[in-house]
């Protein structure tokens, strides 16, 4: 069973930047084989793909909505991704998920592509 545990996440004002990390830990789990990725899910509106780090080469993918603004990051020896996230907009508001799933020739972005899931953490953005 792989373990997938987020924090960082809280209430801050458009403009200002918050760090989310997740930690991944689990019996024979090898996170070199592994994409990691971060999801958002605000009230009422489906889960969507953020940003994603395929772990064996370091390759990043963002959405269009985030780029340039988040950034994805990894420590290699402590199996944790990180999320930077900067130029915070209300719009960012939502509850960000962190998750792994097995790596392919390109990087995972799409919800069935990923088998791990962490509980997730609030990010709140006020106007």
């Amino acid at each position: 069973q792989v373990h997938l545990v987020e924090s960082g996440g809280g209430l801050v004002q458009a403009g200002d930047s918050l760090r989310l990390s997740c930690t991944a830990s689990g019996r024979g789990f090898s996170i070199s084989r592994y994409t990691m990725g971060w999801f958002r899910q605000a009230p009422g509106k489906e889960r969507e793909f953020v940003a994603a780090i395929k772990w064996s080469d370091g390759t990043t993918y963002y959405h269009n909505s985030v780029e340039g603004r988040f950034t994805i990051s990894k420590h290699t020896t402590k199996n944790t991704v990180y999320l930077q996230l900067d130029s915070l907009k209300p719009e960012d508001t939502a509850f960000y998920f962190c998750a792994a799933g097995p790596s392919r020739d390109y990087v995972l972005r799409r919800r069935y592509e990923y088998d791990y899931w962490g509980q997730g953490t609030q990010v709140t953005v006020s106007s």
